[in-house]
């Protein structure tokens, strides 16, 4: 039989939260967990994550320096011994490669970006490449290969 004196709320409708500003009984009374004095104690009170409380602020403390140059051109970089590696593999078959060609093989992320070839490992087979750069290395060890190179 249910008596009011056994009601009870049905589990996990109640949060068990702290209830401040009711009384010093509660034990969050009197200054309700605010402490003492200050900007955080009063009512209303709110700062941007960056305030340091009238402290000189990060960004005016640390020295500002150097240049960027907004007409970098970032390369995507392919060398040689990944090529090599390829062809050893028979990945690459018909040896005439592009930015597509590069691209749908995986060795850069993107055919819009410009590729350079870097002239890092040995290439022995025949490469006919055609790409936005190369370094003086790999245009030599290409050639000596047999290769020819394209500049698009």
């Amino acid at each position: 039989m249910d008596i009011l004196s056994n009601l009870k709320y049905a589990a996990g409708s109640r949060k068990n939260r702290k209830r401040v500003g009711r009384g010093e009984g509660s034990g969050h009374g009197n200054q309700s967990t605010r402490g003492m004095n200050g900007q955080m104690s009063r009512s209303g009170a709110k700062h941007k994550a960056w305030f340091e409380g009238g402290q000189m602020p990060l960004q005016r403390r640390v020295p500002k320096f150097g240049f960027t140059n907004i007409f970098k051109i970032e390369y995507q970089v392919v060398n040689l011994n990944s090529l090599q590696k390829l062809v050893d593999a028979k990945v690459i078959k018909d040896q005439t490669l592009n930015a597509e060609e590069l691209k749908k093989i995986g060795l850069v992320s993107s055919s819009k970006k410009p590729i350079k070839v870097l002239g890092k490992g040995e290439v022995k087979s025949k490469l006919n490449l055609a790409v936005n750069d190369f370094s003086k290395s790999a245009q030599q060890k290409i050639e000596a290969a047999g290769g020819t190179i394209t500049k698009i």
